[in-house]
């Protein structure tokens, strides 16, 4: 298991997004590749992300499900999971690629999302991918 994911993780469980940060690199470069405008850049924002996530879930936890190294990319596996403060469940699930130098996150893809709860099926999602949306009226 990746020793940068594994103290992730951890300090996720600690719900303390200072110490989180002090894990990225000052220049970190964030990207959700199927939300291009959520890019960032920075330690600080990452301290901003975290803080409001930490106090909107704050009972969340975080499980690493798997990880593997390929030089300087970590992949991880995660289970995000706890209540908002109103006891709504909060629960994602996905990947994290993450570039490591120097002991610390320099760039990460996040490949995270909400659970979908509707129940859907493998017909019905084939079905909605394969539909073309109506022409926009001109």
């Amino acid at each position: 298991m990746s020793t940068v994911l594994k103290r992730l993780r951890d300090v996720m469980n600690s719900h303390d997004a200072e110490r989180m940060a002090a894990l990225f690199a000052e220049d970190y470069a964030s990207s959700q590749p199927v939300h291009s405008g959520r890019t960032f850049g920075g330690r600080a924002q990452v301290a901003k992300n975290w803080t409001a996530l930490f106090a909107a879930v704050p009972d969340l936890t975080v499980d690493l499900v798997s990880s593997s190294i390929d030089g300087n990319n970590h992949w991880g596996e995660w289970d995000w999971h706890g209540h908002h403060v109103d006891r709504s469940p909060f629960v994602m699930r996905g990947v994290t690629i993450m570039v490591v130098r120097d002991g610390l996150i320099a760039e990460a893809r996040l490949y995270m999302e909400p659970i979908d709860t509707t129940g859907e099926d493998i017909d019905a999602a084939v079905r909605e991918l394969t539909t073309r949306p109506p022409a926009e009226a001109s």
